[in-house]
């Protein structure tokens, strides 16, 4: 009976110790990875590219853009919360070599040798939707910023999604004083006041020469975003930083498929909106509405193109004025869409 005790006692304690260390052991990875497909690395030849998807469902053709230019090497997503949703449906749509989804959560997650050394040995990089906040808190100035435009730099095809695709211009809007549980800056509150709390500008996360003095915008029909887009450009046009400041709105299942050189095709069922400003705003301060004039507008089509080297493409013009706070539009139909 003594034994037996003591026995108890001793599987009592080892139970209890093993409880005790569970949250360490959860600790000891701070990020969270899947992968399916081989789990050895291939290495390919890559094609460089960016593909702007401006969210929504996923987009076929901007994927299977991006496998093609990975050679049929891994592909990586990027996330800061979410799950590994991503992995089947693309091993099922390109065959890569693997597919694999990093969760990158917070600082500490960023800082792991683990997660630079699998964003380095990626042939295709994708960027989830999410809450561009946590790229730019969480990444921003960590090996993960360090590692992608690394990746830039040996020519890896990027890509992005909502919050994905925000963070690739060189002005980045980043959400970083929305409310957690929303709702998303309005164009109509952005245009009453152009120095919102919720207007914070970040700058410079990916190194991509095509997309220098350019801030984008993503969900841009469909949450009517343009109103805002103008006052992040006139916001940055008052900073000083850019004599010039370029704008792409990109709809919903909407891809600008952009090459390094600055040659872009459009895809999917929405258009995507280049804008561009030189002249500062006649009227920007703190609660009053935003006035600024002569904004150049292209519209361009799903199958059209666009050259942001010459800043031209096969698209419908048209300017905008925007006089406190109401947005004025050549078109015939007055819209800014």
């Amino acid at each position: 009976m003594l034994h037996l005790r003591f026995r108890s006692a001793k599987l009592l304690i080892l139970l209890l110790v093993v409880i005790a260390a569970r949250p360490a052991l959860a600790q000891t990875k701070p990020y969270q990875y899947f992968r399916v497909g081989n789990p050895a690395d291939m290495q390919t030849r890559t094609e460089p590219g960016f593909a702007l998807i401006g969210g929504g469902k996923d987009l076929d053709p901007a994927f299977q853009w991006m496998c093609h230019r990975s050679g049929g090497g891994d592909f990586l997503i990027l996330r800061a919360t979410g799950t590994d949703a991503y992995n089947l449906y693309l091993q099922s749509l390109c065959h890569q070599n693997s597919v694999s989804t990093l969760v990158i959560p917070d600082k500490r997650a960023a800082n792991d040798p683990f997660v630079a050394q699998t964003i380095a040995h990626a042939e295709a990089i994708f960027i989830s939707g999410g809450d561009q906040a946590n790229y730019i808190n969480f990444w921003k100035g960590s090996p993960v910023q360090k590692e992608l435009n690394a990746a830039v730099h040996r020519g890896v095809p990027i890509g992005g999604t909502s919050a994905g695709l925000a963070v690739q211009g060189e002005y980045i809007y980043s959400a970083q004083k929305d409310p957690p549980a929303g709702p998303d800056l309005r164009s109509t509150l952005a245009l009453a006041d152009p120095f919102q709390f919720q207007v914070v500008i970040a700058h410079g996360f990916l190194e991509n020469p095509a997309l220098a003095d350019t801030i984008t915008d993503t969900h841009f029909v469909t949450r009517d975003r343009m109103g805002r887009l103008l006052v992040f450009m006139a916001r940055i046009l008052a900073s000083g930083d850019a004599k010039q400041i370029k704008g792409i709105g990109i709809d919903e299942q909407t891809a600008v498929l952009l090459e390094p050189d600055g040659r872009s095709s459009i895809v999917g069922k929405g258009a995507a909106y280049f804008l561009y400003a030189a002249t500062p705003a006649p009227v920007l301060k703190a609660g009053t509405p935003l006035s600024i004039h002569n904004i150049s507008v292209q519209k361009v089509p799903p199958g059209g193109t666009f050259d942001l080297r010459s800043w031209k493409g096969t698209a419908t013009h048209y300017t905008f004025d925007v006089a406190a706070g109401t947005i004025r539009s050549t078109q015939s139909n007055h819209s800014a869409y």
